[in-house]
């Protein structure tokens, strides 16, 4: 596969997805991002935005097995990654697998269920494996977790840790429709325009064909030097008290080869890792009390990083 030839499947997905949701490019390109890399992504919003059916329209457009689970206070660890239980008849144990044995798992409300059984995914979201009484279980190839929470409701939620955010590879929000698409989506719901009723574009193994593509994109040198740069800045800046790790950097590059990659090209460009600066760091850093004092967003902080480091000459 060329470059070419993975723009236009990846444009192929990108318009099967948009059929059922209405005026959110953007997020749409993130999502898709994510999946080029072999990332998770969490999406992050108010109910009825359309962030179940954005999850469930990629699994369909790819034609890859997808999951649900809805996180409660009462999901177990087990209903995550499995169990094994001894068979009566054989006297053998059999290994009954849980929601993460799947290509696209949408963890929906994440933070609504124990820490414990968050932590459950760690594995399996790092490594594409799990162990589970000793013996380690690959996950179907692609595999991918969306995880949905609502940021405004704070009863019986639990937050999730700095190591499970890191994990994520974005942190997508959908926002509002303007009212035009709004309009839109309300004459699509009469023409019966559902995330079930999409036809595949794709499937698995070209899926997997694009991940290797991107391993063919292009970051130069002045490109590397420019994502340390920003990612350093933010352990110098004074309004951050946690800056990102090395994994933030090494996960802003990789978002950077796939946008570059959905826009057709071999080789990525500054505007690229600017473009995934906010998607990629914001939710890896932790703020200082004053920077939430001034009503400072995560993203008027990064945004402001950007003008202060200086952007690099790339031919």
């Amino acid at each position: 596969m060329n470059i070419l030839e993975a723009k236009k499947t990846l444009d192929e997905i990108r318009t099967n997805v948009e059929k059922v949701i209405i005026g959110k490019s953007e997020a749409i390109n993130l999502a898709i991002i994510c999946l080029l890399c072999g990332g998770h992504a969490l999406i992050e919003d108010v109910p009825g935005l359309g962030k179940t059916t954005l999850v469930s329209a990629i699994a369909k457009s790819i034609d890859c097995v997808f999951s649900r689970l809805q996180f409660t206070p009462d999901v177990l660890p087990s209903d995550v990654t499995g169990f094994t239980m001894l068979d009566m008849k054989t006297g053998e144990k059999q290994f009954h697998h849980g929601a993460v044995m799947t290509q696209i798992l949408l963890a929906d409300e994440i933070n609504r269920t124990s820490p414990k059984t968050q932590s459950a995914l760690l594995q399996a979201m790092q490594e594409g494996q799990i162990t589970v009484d000793g013996r380690i279980y690959n996950l179907p190839r692609p595999f991918m977790v969306m995880a949905t929470q609502n940021p405004i409701e704070f009863l019986g939620t639990y937050p999730l840790p700095e190591s499970q955010l890191d994990r994520f590879l974005m942190r997508i929000s959908i926002g509002y429709p303007d009212k035009s698409d709004e309009k839109e989506i309300l004459k699509r719901s009469t023409e019966k325009i559902s995330a079930k009723s999409l036809a595949p574009v794709t499937n698995a193994e070209t899926v997997l064909a694009l991940q290797a593509q991107l391993d063919e994109i292009v970051c130069t040198d002045l490109v590397m030097d420019y994502i340390v740069a920003l990612t350093n800045k933010t352990r110098e800046h004074e309004d951050i008290l946690l800056g990102a790790s090395p994994r933030g950097s090494l996960a802003l590059m990789r978002a950077a080869m796939g946008q570059a990659l959905l826009n057709g090209r071999g080789y990525v460009l500054p505007e690229d890792v600017q473009a995934m600066l906010a998607p990629v760091l914001a939710h890896r850093l932790m703020f200082r009390s004053q920077a939430y004092m001034q009503e400072k967003s995560p993203r008027t902080v990064l945004q402001e990083m950007l003008q202060e480091v200086p952007v690099p000459a790339v031919n």
